[in-house]
């Protein structure tokens, strides 16, 4: 089972998140074989707000441990946690995105769904796609909104891959490739 975990910063935290590095990248080396995607969301000054990760679960309960263990979720660094269950619509993780690691402006997409299921297929021409799936509740059965992550020249143009009057909301935040520097 895949789920997005998207792990909000509280303010004022970024000196508390950087004395956890170590901690935070030995518990995630930890989940390296189950990673699909995963990196830190950035305010418009580049200040950390957030970290995403994909990943590929046995179940709810571990995605719950996954989220709720993390050093940095235990020490205070973040505010909430948003959980849920993801599809991979493109099959691949972000190490094989075609585009590389760096190289143009990258942003996480989260469209908050109301009503009828929007946005379940792959936008055609969607080259510049890293992950892209649908938001599910726990079991599975029902949408509950979109995730993406996307290089795009800009906000705007990452915010359009979603339709618009389909979400409640639609966040979009700087993001890049995460890991441990090579």
């Amino acid at each position: 089972m895949e789920f997005l975990c998207y792990h909000r910063d509280r303010p004022g935290s970024l000196p508390l998140r950087d004395e956890l590095l170590e901690e935070h990248w030995s518990y995630m080396d930890r989940y390296s074989k189950e990673m699909i995607a995963r990196g830190p969301t950035f305010a418009a000054d580049d200040t950390v707000t957030g970290s995403v990760h994909i990943l590929d679960l046995p179940d709810a309960a571990a995605a719950r441990a996954f989220a709720f263990d993390e050093p940095n979720y235990q020490a205070g660094v973040y505010r909430d946690v948003l959980l849920r269950r993801w599809r991979n619509m493109l099959g691949r993780t972000m190490w094989d995105f075609p585009g590389g690691r760096s190289g143009g402006n990258r942003y996480l997409v989260l469209g908050l769904g109301t009503g009828q299921a929007a946005d379940l297929a792959v936008p055609p021409g969607q080259h510049e796609l890293i992950a892209y799936g649908p938001l599910l509740s726990d079991d599975g059965a029902t949408w509950l909104g979109t995730a993406a992550l996307v290089r795009a020249p800009d906000p705007e143009t990452a915010r359009a891959l979603l339709t618009a009057e389909r979400y409640a909301d639609i966040e979009v935040h700087d993001w890049e490739f995460g890991g441990r520097p090579s």
